[in-house]
């Protein structure tokens, strides 16, 4: 098989972007990304899209700068389906660990629902270590409309930025 090489582009997602994003979930899912941008433009987070050449996104995250304080949150983090394990969620969490230096930080934490361990050993192999764990909750939306309360326990993971 061949290797393609696709150049990528990060920028800030905008609201324009959203239709191009039904990839991200449900419409719970979409309607927080969207606050997200809005939160964005008044200086409270940086919500961030990975493109190629199309324009369209194909990975989108955010960077919290109200909490905790001295420190910002990486969250939100999603990558298209079809193109995990290429890469991709590296170029977008880099660019938000960037965002956070550019704004003076020296560290930046994320959480990870500890019934998915393949996103942590991303975020270990990225330099981020185990700080402790939380009880996590929210409601899920099924294919019905109906929702659910999903609880799990958060692993907390912090990296320091140089």
């Amino acid at each position: 098989m061949a290797e393609v090489v696709v150049p990528l582009t990060v920028r800030d997602l905008t609201e324009a972007d959203l239709p191009a994003c039904a990839w991200y979930g449900n419409a719970t899912g979409l309607a927080s990304v969207a606050e997200a941008v809005q939160r964005a433009r008044r200086g409270e987070v940086d919500y961030l899209a990975v493109c190629p050449p199309s324009g369209l996104p194909v990975a989108v995250g955010g960077i919290d700068y109200t909490k905790p304080p001295g420190g910002a949150t990486i969250w939100q983090l999603s990558v298209q389906a079809e193109l995990r394990s290429c890469g991709i969620g590296t170029v977008l969490i880099e660019a938000l660990e960037q965002r956070a230096r550019n704004r003076g930080l020296t560290w930046v934490e994320l959480g990870v629902d500890d019934n998915r361990s393949r996103p942590q050993a991303l975020y270990e192999r990225l330099g981020y270590t185990v700080t402790g764990t939380e009880p996590g909750s929210w409601n899920e939306e099924a294919a019905d409309g109906s929702t659910t309360l999903y609880k799990t326990t958060i692993t907390l993971l912090r990296k320091q930025l140089t």
